[in-house]
């Protein structure tokens, strides 16, 4: 008695009232009307309104054509924040270092935010010149191996809100939809880059334990003229998928 007491002695309404909403949009196959959420919570829509107007706003929601709500990536994001992200940077680094050294190529480690890839950690190659991306860039996910990657692993219901988080938002066409099809299959992504000429996006994605993507591995790989022992493309889109493996196993708790 004394534990309900308690219970009830320390409620928040409008935060019960905001996460009811966003437990009940979890749980949703497809996006609500607000009469929708109203009725399943026994709330009037009145009541509704102005929460669903602040998660709108703070991300937690969106609002779609048809004046549905559904529930955002945000939540997705906050639960595997900071400290996982670190651990994850730590345990990669010794794999991607001895990557640069065996293939003679840079690298980088990029994570999904907000529309957008953001490139976590990097190596440059051993020699005195490479092409290598700063550490805090937003990456493209559509013009990308790492967006490719990102996006072929998604579910249809994430990947549609990635696309929708584009700065404009971006449209699933067939020759894309063909495309990740085929990255998901052999499960990496080869392609010229879209960017710097001569140069390829060797992609693989970094696997949680229950087959999630929690980052993607890339060496944007350019062919080295000034010695004869440089491994070559094919060889070291080898070594980035080895070398993707073993991050993913380092992982095998999850992010």
């Amino acid at each position: 008695m004394a534990a309900a007491d308690d219970l009830e002695k320390y409620r928040a309404p409008a935060l019960d009232k905001g996460l009811d909403i966003l437990e009940l949009l979890a749980m949703a196959d497809t996006g609500l009307s607000q009469a929708e959420i109203a009725k399943a919570l026994d709330r009037t829509p009145n009541e509704i309104y102005r929460m669903l107007d602040r998660l709108v706003r703070r991300g937690y929601v969106m609002r779609t054509p048809s004046d549905r709500y559904e529930v955002t990536l945000k939540l997705f994001e906050l639960a595997h924040a900071r400290p996982p992200l670190q651990r994850l940077i730590a345990q990669a680094m010794p794999v991607m270092r001895r990557f640069a050294r065996k293939a003679q190529q840079a690298s980088h480690l990029a994570i999904y935010d907000r529309g957008a890839l953001v490139v976590a950690a990097q190596v440059d190659g051993p020699g005195y010149w490479n092409v290598s991306i700063r550490i805090g860039s937003r990456i493209s996910l559509v013009e990308t191996g790492s967006g490719h990657v990102t996006l072929a692993f998604a579910t249809r219901d994430e990947r549609r809100l990635m696309l929708e988080e584009q700065d404009p938002p971006e449209r699933l066409t067939p020759a894309l939809e063909e495309r990740l099809a085929r990255v998901r299959q052999q499960g990496f992504e080869n392609m010229p880059s879209k960017q710097v000429t001569g140069v390829s996006n060797l992609s693989v994605p970094i696997l949680g334990p229950m087959g999630r993507v929690l980052a993607v591995f890339t060496c944007p790989y350019s062919e080295r003229l000034d010695t004869k022992d440089a491994p070559d493309r094919e060889t070291v889109l080898k070594m980035v998928i080895a070398h993707a493996e073993e991050i993913s196993q380092s992982r095998s708790g999850g992010l």
